[in-house]
């Protein structure tokens, strides 16, 4: 992503009903399996809104992120504090040893690379035996709009991509779901129909009411996902694997 969407994205990622979702999604899934004491990895950063969620529920866990801009790095070390271990760094080159991880979260930041089925090799390579790898990517390709123009988006995935990718790089037991199902036809709207010369991404400050709506969908969705359910569309594709062994 570009300079301006970092700092949109430092302003709104604590509040905005998107991050909330996406943040409980892999809370969900690092808490279902993670153990106390961890160490855990968020590959892609940003300006450390996920860090900062998860060290507030869980401070039984060792955190540090990488993300290749400077200024998210330089947002992260302030909103996460000294003990967080942020560098700057690709998540195709991982700047750890092999086996310092139990989990490695990336959000978002694989379908940003050229070449993710080499971010996932690292992926694998900074796991230990038996570590988990939670990752979110935008959903479809006929969904691609000016807001994949503004992050930078080199591709959009379909579920079996996903699994595709986790499993080339030799992880194993790969379960993948769509989420943001419901707002899909207002998203698509949004994006293809009511879409302006001047729009950047959808992430920015919405109004409470709008908020608050797309909030009580996403309330919806996540009482399904404790239920056991997944969800056969949606913006964005959600998955985790395992490092055998």
């Amino acid at each position: 992503m570009n300079t301006a969407e970092y700092l949109k994205l430092a302003e709104v990622e604590d509040r905005m009903w998107y991050f909330r979702s996406l943040h409980a999604h892999v809370e969900r899934a690092l808490a279902a399996d993670v153990r106390a004491g961890a160490a855990v990895l968020d590959a892609g950063c940003g300006t450390g809104g996920l860090i900062l969620r998860l060290q507030q529920r869980h401070p039984e866990w060792a955190f540090a992120g990488i993300d290749f801009m400077p200024v998210a790095c330089e947002l992260a070390r302030r909103r996460c504090g000294a003990a967080t271990d942020i560098r700057e760094a690709s998540i195709t080159a991982l700047p750890f040893a092999e086996a310092s991880f139990d989990a490695v979260v990336s959000a978002d930041v694989v379908c940003q690379v050229e070449n993710p089925e080499v971010a996932a090799a690292e992926f694998l390579r900074v796991l230990r035996p038996g570590g988990l790898v939670v990752i979110n990517v935008p959903a479809y390709m006929w969904m691609w709009s000016y807001h994949d123009d503004s992050c930078q988006t080199k591709h959009r995935y379909t579920r079996p991509e996903v699994r595709t990718l986790l499993q080339g790089a030799g992880f194993a037991g790969c379960q993948a779901t769509h989420w943001n199902a419901l707002p899909l036809p207002v998203v698509w709207a949004r994006r293809k129909l009511f879409r302006t010369s001047g729009d950047t991404s959808d992430v920015k400050e919405y109004p409470r009411v709008v908020d608050a709506a797309f909030g009580g969908l996403m309330a919806i969705e996540h009482a399904w996902r404790r239920l056991g359910g997944n969800w056969a569309w949606g913006t964005s594709v959600f998955a985790l694997a395992r490092k055998p062994g």
